[in-house]
């Protein structure tokens, strides 16, 4: 019997949904992209509405020969890849190549479970065009900007350099973050905060000193303070006002894309690739026991805050069983999407609210169990009642001063039963016994002398976000932005920080200086407003790429005539013909290469000036790389020396001060 065949993307769901569908449909995977523009050439015809010339990748041809063989005999052809811009560009480049003759389908679905995958297949719909030419459009411009640019790169500064239209705007971001913090001019200031006893009791009450003459106070040095610590000490304090308000803290929304990068790095220390990655599995099926084979979260590639109607139903439903009626709204809660956001994807979200994280824990590894408790958490609590606290505040006179005491208690914990790392910490005070006009005996004046702190380094988490603040980039692109600038060599990853490195700040600098459009935040956003625009069907993309190549093409010609390279030769020669050494940019940083270069070949690491520490050992420390983008220093003499260091030994810890945290 013929087979209808579908076509996924990754091999992890093939035995999913070929378990969902039965013995009449072949699932067959695609390994992602089989088809895209050629490596070897600009592959885009500028003069021809910029037609891209789409090509069978050359890693891949042995898989598209099967893909044509398997699909010989069907007369259907069902494309079930990732249901964005990308999976839905994926899916239609290939059934160019395997789908002629034949019926063609395409269904998505946000969720790897057995009702949706057969409601997909009930109702299958056509390609969308506009979704193809935004990936398209995302495509092409992307390959310009990096097939033109990076050339000029290599004039400039090294080899196998290469430019991103998106990844170099966030490497600015960076530069120029590490740059306020590098020209960050402390600034002193002093707090005082004060011991206060009511007769009678034993608490003690700590106030800070607020007000001078009912205006804010602001104490720049210590002479300022330790006068105003005087004129305390001689003051006499009374209460001149006890307020109690009620405060709601509201849930957040579910996860999107951006959202569970950042969480995921704030409080497991997850980078973003390694986020989507363990996303991904869980998206696209765990093993449950059995041979069952369930995806236990909705698609992780969104930037939308909605949920299915069936989902908020049953969502309520085990809320007030598991929690009570006091823990479920009267009416569900809402949230806004960005917006730019793709309203037709759902939130990330557990595809099924019974599976509870500790009840399914033996079938997850421990990446696993963590993220999808990290989703299954938001989740819940996006449909939970607000937490309620009591916030308290004295106020105190003394003299021409005011201070304040304030603290809050939880009431009613709302969505906080739940999300337990949401838990801000309560200041417990007991107002019971404070009233209006109390005179209060001084204990101690404390003034503390602090220092303004420069702007934090970003992690993964900031990054992501500051992205998502700016509109540069889509939930799709975030974790590969980053992945990118790391092994690039453009920024160090330190414990989830971003430093840039030299060679990331040359290339940034060249890169502002000639392209400065390009490499400008509110351009890249734009363009991303435009890209939205083409999938809407509002703008064609031959349109969109013409517009933006005119202007380029001119300032691609001004940056070649103006930039100039230039050699820093070293005062060693060539072991091999005597000419000077040179210095020159790599992939992987600085390294010694021969001025004679073609004609000579010759090539050395450039070491640190720091004999290796192995006994007897006469060579110096070089920085490497492992294959997990980590950076330490090894013995120029490798292999026949294995000494290996995180540090330089004779470079002193930095100190945390002059290496801000985010």
């Amino acid at each position: 019997m013929v087979k209808s065949v579908v076509i996924v993307e990754s091999p992890t769901k093939v035995k999913t949904i070929s378990k969902i569908l039965g013995s009449k449909f072949k699932v067959l995977s695609s390994m992602g992209h089989l088809v895209d523009l050629p490596k070897a050439r600009l592959g885009v015809d500028i003069d021809n509405n910029f037609a891209p010339d789409f090509i069978v990748v050359r890693s891949k041809m042995k898989l598209m020969s099967k893909l044509k063989a398997e699909t010989k005999t069907a007369k259907d052809i069902f494309v079930a890849t990732d249901p964005d811009r990308e999976g839905e560009a994926i899916g239609w480049n290939l059934v160019q190549h395997i789908g002629k003759n034949k019926k063609i389908y395409r269904v998505s679905f946000q969720e790897i479970t057995k009702d949706a995958i057969l409601e997909a297949f009930k109702t299958p719909r056509d390609f969308d065009e506009n979704k193809i030419n935004a990936q398209v459009a995302r495509r092409i411009l992307d390959r310009i900007v990096g097939y033109q640019i990076s050339p000029l790169l290599w004039k400039k500064v090294g080899s196998r350099l290469s430019a991103g239209r998106v990844q170099s705007v966030a490497l600015r971001i960076l530069v120029e973050r590490e740059r306020e913090i590098k020209a960050f001019n402390p600034q002193e200031y002093w707090q005082i905060a004060v011991d206060l006893k009511k007769s009678g009791y034993d608490d003690i009450l700590t106030a800070s000193l607020e007000k001078s003459d009912g205006a804010k106070i602001e104490m720049v040095d210590a002479a300022q303070a330790q006068s105003i610590a005087g004129d305390l000490r001689e003051a006499e304090f009374v209460v001149s006002k006890v307020t109690s308000r009620s405060v709601k803290r509201n849930p957040s929304a579910p996860f999107i894309t951006s959202t569970l990068q950042q969480e995921a790095f704030n409080q497991l220390r997850f980078n973003a690739a390694r986020t989507m990655r363990v996303a991904q599995e869980l998206y696209e099926g765990i093993e449950l026991g059995g041979g069952e084979v369930f995806g236990l979260i909705t698609y992780m590639r969104t930037d939308s805050v909605n949920i299915s109607q069936q989902a908020l139903i049953k969502l309520r439903e085990f809320i007030d069983k598991t929690y009570g009626a006091d823990y479920c709204p009267a009416e569900p809660n809402q949230y806004k999407s960005r917006k730019s956001a793709q309203e037709a994807h759902e939130a990330i979200r557990p595809t099924d609210i019974l599976l509870k994280p500790k009840d399914i824990a033996k079938y997850l590894d421990e990446d696993q169990y963590k993220l999808y408790s990290l989703i299954f958490a938001r989740f819940v609590c996006s449909q939970m009642t607000p937490a309620v606290y009591e916030q308290k505040k004295i106020e105190i006179e003394a003299g021409k001063y005011g201070l304040g005491a304030s603290g809050s208690t939880l009431v009613f914990d709302g969505f906080l039963t739940v999300d337990r790392e949401a838990r801000e910490e309560e200041t417990r005070i007991d107002f019971s016994h404070y009233e209006k006009d109390d005179r209060l005996t001084l204990l101690e004046v404390k003034p503390t002398q602090h220092f303004t702190k420069p702007p934090p380094r970003f992690s993964d988490a900031s990054l992501v976000k500051i992205l998502e603040e700016y509109g540069i980039g889509r939930p799709s692109t975030y974790a590969s932005i980053i992945q990118t600038l790391v092994l690039r060599n453009y920024v160090l990853r330190d414990r989830g920080y971003f430093t840039p490195t030299e060679l990331g700040i040359t290339v940034c600098d060249l890169l502002v200086q000639h392209f400065g459009r390009e490499m400008d935040v509110g351009f890249t956003a734009k363009m991303e407003e435009n890209l939205d625009e083409v999938e809407s069907g509002a703008v064609l993309y031959p349109k969109l790429l013409g517009e933006f190549y005119a202007p380029f093409q001119e300032e691609l010609k001004r940056a070649d005539a103006g930039i100039v390279k230039t050699e820093n030769f070293l005062d060693k020669k060539c072991p091999l013909c005597e000419r000077p050494l040179v210095e020159k940019w790599g992939r992987r940083g600085k390294f010694l290469s021969c001025s004679g270069f073609p004609a000579c070949r010759h090539a050395e690491a450039l070491t640190s000036g720091v004999k290796c520490l192995n006994p007897g050992c006469a060579g110096e420390l070089i920085r490497r790389r492992s294959k997990w983008g980590q950076y330490f220093y090894g013995c120029s003499r490798y292999p026949e020396c294995t000494f290996i260091s995180n540090d330089l030994p004779a470079k002193k810890a930095e100190d945390e001060a002059s290496s801000p945290r985010a």
